[in-house]
């Protein structure tokens, strides 16, 4: 007898559906698991075997084996074992092979028959759900992060025997089954920072708000004590909330790294890794499975690297492919992942390696050659890829005593930055693209969204004496509908432009 039915193997945050199916031939007694197991799945049978016989299920006394098909896909991890299980169980007739047959399991097993949470049930439902299955089981602990993906009949099990009561199994007292929850995330009240307490950035605030209305990536250079991770910090707190797939898409990951959900948060996110971080750290990896890394987790919010100078050349010449294509590829011997990685890029850096160069007052003490080997660890390639570059200055003793907070909170730019994305989102309708900064600059340059002449004289002249390279002329036409945008224009003006091409390059048109 075969029996059937059904979980998820995950390559990155895309899930493949696997037919898990047992099969009982007359041979010596044994318990087969085959199917491309890694190490942690194959030492299933083990966990199978006790958590059944302790939970007063009988597997067959029979050569028992287990498929895992597709044969040819990779599987890893203890999420497969409450599906062997079943399928175990299924094919000594202890259970009812239809009620097995359209269920997706998930969990992993104790010796004790309990299940265990996993990492991962976010897309690996969500999978499910497109493959067209209504009904899940996954462990208590996973449950509230499970019931985050409409459109499914959600069964939370606190052991093997609730799930063997669930396809139809006859047992007289299954008794009362301590849960294993999820291990609690600490909650910290850590108060969102407002805008209003930068004082004498007007230039750095206004160019935060362009670059927060368009998607658009951002270079804050300056000495120390200038404020650049303050106002970095603070731009995260101005973008608008997430819609709902991208909440999902980003919540997934967070799902694979193993963080417990409870609910759908909108916000997005802050993702800040130390200068020192390695390549891996930064693109995610593995040698059998793929974790994401530090662009992976900022998808739809805030890569902020501080001290960008200091970061090894190859961690951030890492960054210019996702930042062109909004994604992340991982290829490795054994399998090719994808994770999606749409962020925006925040750098912040000094002037020279002593941080006091060109500041008045100050004496630098760095040599000219040190100077400009510093300012060359950021590549022109990378340089290319920034939308917006802003020069952060000290605030002076005057400016302090002037005002006590600035006159432009949080809560009053995000409203701003929600109007210029609405007014782009209906520009953009019709097109797979809802921000200015993800446009391709041929739709800028080319058709019926091309500038007038007049309008874009000073981009041409710029492009003509090489002071722009046509990547960064597209951007600074993305810069400029953002600024359009943010002033209620149909269309960029002259001065739209000028403004664009200032925080592109600090030139005036």
């Amino acid at each position: 007898m075969t029996a059937r039915t059904w979980a998820v193997a995950l390559t990155g945050v895309n899930g493949h559906m696997v037919d898990v199916e047992a099969d009982l031939s007359q041979q010596t007694p044994g318990f087969d698991l085959i199917g491309l197991a890694d190490r942690a799945l194959g030492e299933a049978v083990r966990r199978v075997h006790n958590a059944c016989k302790n939970s007063g299920l009988d597997l067959p006394r029979r050569k028992l084996t287990v498929n895992l098909s597709p044969a040819s896909l990779p599987k890893h991890g203890a999420a497969f074992d409450v599906a062997i299980a079943v399928a175990a169980l299924g094919a000594g007739g202890a259970l009812e092979p239809g009620s097995m047959a359209r269920t997706v399991h998930l969990g992993e097993l104790g010796l004790d028959g309990r299940l265990r949470p996993i990492a991962g049930v976010l897309p690996a439902l969500h999978a499910a759900r497109e493959a067209g299955f209504e009904r899940v089981v996954v462990p208590v602990g996973n449950e509230a992060e499970a019931r985050l993906v409409p459109g499914l009949d959600v069964h939370a099990a606190a052991s093997l025997t609730h799930v063997a009561l669930l396809h139809g199994a006859e047992i007289a007292d299954p008794g009362e089954t301590v849960p294993v929850l999820a291990a609690p995330v600490p909650q910290t009240a850590e108060q969102e920072p407002d805008l209003a307490d930068v004082i004498g950035q007007d230039d750095a605030v206004a160019a935060l708000v362009v670059a927060a209305a368009g998607g658009h990536h951002i270079l804050l250079s300056g000495p120390p004590g200038a404020g650049k991770t303050m106002l970095a910090r603070r731009l995260a707190g101005i973008l608008p909330d997430l819609g709902e797939e991208l909440a999902l898409e980003t919540a997934s990951i967070r799902s694979l790294m193993g963080e417990p959900l409870t609910r759908l948060d909108r916000r997005p996110p802050f993702v800040a890794p130390h200068h020192s971080a390695s390549i891996a750290a930064m693109i995610g990896g593995g040698s059998r499975s793929a974790r994401p890394g530090a662009i992976a987790r900022a998808h739809g919010g805030l890569l902020f690297l501080d001290e960008a100078a200091e970061a090894p050349r190859a961690v951030l010449d890492a960054l210019r492919q996702p930042l062109e294509s909004g994604s992340i590829e991982i290829h490795r011997s054994e399998f090719t992942t994808r994770f999606p990685a749409r962020f925006q890029l925040v750098l912040a850096t000094n002037p020279c390696p002593c941080g006091v160069f060109g500041v008045v007052g100050e004496e630098c003490i760095c040599p000219p050659a040190s100077i400009r080997r510093y300012a060359s660890r950021l590549s022109g390639p990378i340089r290319d890829r920034l939308d917006i570059e802003v020069r952060v200055a000290r605030v002076s003793a005057a400016q302090v005593t002037a005002q006590e907070r600035g006159t432009l909170s949080t809560a009053r730019a995000r409203g701003r930055v929600e109007e210029a994305r609405d007014r782009a989102a209906r520009r953009w309708d019709g097109t797979p693209w809802r921000l200015n900064a993800h446009v391709p600059g041929t739709w800028l340059r080319q058709g019926e969204r091309r500038l007038p002449v007049e309008a874009r004289a000073p981009l041409d002249r710029a492009l003509q004496r090489g002071a722009l390279t046509l990547r960064g002329y597209d951007r600074v036409l993305r810069l400029a509908w953002s600024v359009a945008d943010l002033d209620g224009a149909d269309v960029p003006g002259l001065a739209h432009v000028g403004r664009a091409l200032y925080l592109k390059k600090g030139m005036t048109a």
